[in-house]
This record gives structure tokens, sequence and C-alpha cells, in this order.
């Protein structure tokens, strides 16, 4: 048994308004990330003390303004844009793939592996998310890699929890039980028949873990203990706007307003998935 996406099913969800800003702005996303030493008219580092704290200029060549050093707010917010995206999709994939492993190994097997996930899950789960990701990059320095597992490091217990509660229902299910006493092994039934069933609710729970990727990954960057300083991101530049924001509202404002739109832009996408896959949502 496995999942499929039937055309129709597709076609019912892209239609759907939310679907159809969802996609859009997360389109525009992946493009301004894909092209943005084409589409930025600036370097996003280049400083220029003449041109600092200029306001929006809609015909001029600093369309969002500059910052307090003069560098071009467009240019920053595009590369912000690859940063954000990169941390979102690299944090649910490693998270997915920790939390969904454990989870179904906990919920198939069962008994003393199933008690001893569990508790190292509580473990985990004690500690405060943002509280435990700021330990691991102070602890660790700061880059990428290190950001993308600090934000992680808690955010594989929702897969896993899911992944372990159908794993102790698709165990018993007929097909488990036929291909169990045909001989198939159990690395076989875990990978055929047990983790295709949970492509739906992992999709779901990995559009939502996104966004709050998105916002954790500002929340650091707001704090100093994100990425690099020189790497431009959107929370960067509201810590940068802190001490202008009543003189100079463009520096925070526009940064604030991407992370807005895209944090709502993948939960609308979220919510449409949900509405389409949870069978109780889409008799409603």
């Amino acid at each position: 048994m496995t999942f499929r996406f039937s055309t129709e099913k597709l076609t019912e969800i892209v239609r759907t308004p939310k679907a159809v800003f969802g996609l859009g702005v997360v389109s525009l996303l992946l493009i301004a990330s894909l092209f943005a030493p084409f589409l930025a008219p600036f370097d996003p580092n280049k400083q220029d003390l003449m041109l600092a704290l200029m306001p929006p200029q809609p015909t001029g060549p600093h369309f969002l303004g500059t910052d307090h050093v003069g560098r071009d707010l467009l240019s920053r917010i595009i590369y912000g844009t690859r940063v954000s995206l990169i941390i979102a999709v690299a944090v649910v994939i490693f998270s997915g793939l920790v939390g969904v492993t454990l989870g179904v190994v906990s919920g198939y097997y069962g008994g003393r592996v199933d008690s001893v996930i569990q508790k190292f899950l509580e473990v985990v789960w004690a500690f405060p998310p943002l509280l435990l990701a700021i330990s691991i990059v102070a602890f660790l320095g700061q880059s990428l890699g290190i950001l993308i597992i600090a934000l992680a490091s808690q955010r594989w217990i929702p897969y896993c929890r899911l992944a372990r509660a159908e794993a102790l229902s698709l165990r018993e299910r007929d097909f488990v039980v036929a291909a169990r006493s045909l001989g198939a092994r159990d690395g076989h039934i875990l990978w055929k028949h047990i983790l295709p069933n949970l492509i739906q609710s992992s999709l779901i729970v990995g559009t939502f873990a996104m966004a709050t990727a998105i916002i954790a990954e500002s929340s650091l960057s707001f704090l100093g203990l994100g990425v690099p300083a020189s790497t431009p991101t959107w929370g960067g530049m509201l810590a940068d706007a802190r001490s202008y924001i009543s003189t100079s509202w463009w520096m925070a404002f526009f940064p604030g307003l991407c992370i807005f739109t895209t944090v709502l832009a993948i939960n609308l996408l979220g919510d449409v998935l949900r509405t389409h896959f949870d069978p109780r949502l889409s008799t409603r």
C-alpha cells in the first residue's frame, strides 16, 4: 500500500485561493534566491556613508532606501531570501529524516526500543526550543551548518511522535501482516509499506515547520547568533534597524514585511494541504 498524488487532487489543491497566493509568493522567493546576483541592483555589503539612511526612492536607484551605513535595502532583502529558504528547507529535511526514522522504528518495534527513544524524546523536549538553539550556536560557533543543526535540534520531535503513532497503527494492518507472513523482512516492510503511508502527514508537518524555521532563524539573527554578520539576513536587518526605527522606518518595515508575507504564504499552503489530505476536514 503506497501513497500517490492524483492529478485531480493536485489540480484541486492548486486552484484554491490560498494555494494560489502561497505558491505565488514561494515562487517569487525561489526566483529571487536563485537569481539574486542578477536581480540585486547593488552589492548587498557595499557601504557608502554618503548614502546612509536614504528613504525609499520609487524612481531612484535605491528603490527601498538604504540602511545606516549606506547599503541598499532591496539588494540585502533579495540576498536574505536565499538564506531564509536554504535554512527552512534544510531544517525541514534534516529534522524530517531524523524524526520519521526514529518514530517509525519506535512504533514498529515497540517494547524496549520504543521506551528508549521516547525517553530520549522527553529529555530533549524539556528544553525551551529557542534557548536550546541559542546554547548550541553559542557553544559551537556561528555558521550556516551549525545554525541548521541548532534549529533542527527539537524540530524532529513532531515528526517522531507522528510517525510513531502511524507506525503503531499500520503494523497491525492487513497488508503489513500479510507481508510479514510471506516472509518479508522488517526493513522491506518499513521501506515499502510503512514509510510510503507517512508522506501525507509528514508533508503537512514539514510545511508548517518551514514557517517556524524562518521565524526562529530571524530571531537568532536578530539576537546576533545566526549566520555570520557578513551574510545578509532578514533578522539581521531588523537588528540593525533597532536604533533607527523611530527615524528610518523603512529599515525595519521591509524586512519585517518579507518575514510576515513568507510565513503567511507557507502557512496557507500548509493549511490547504491539511484540508485536502485530512479525511475529517476534507469531508467537511
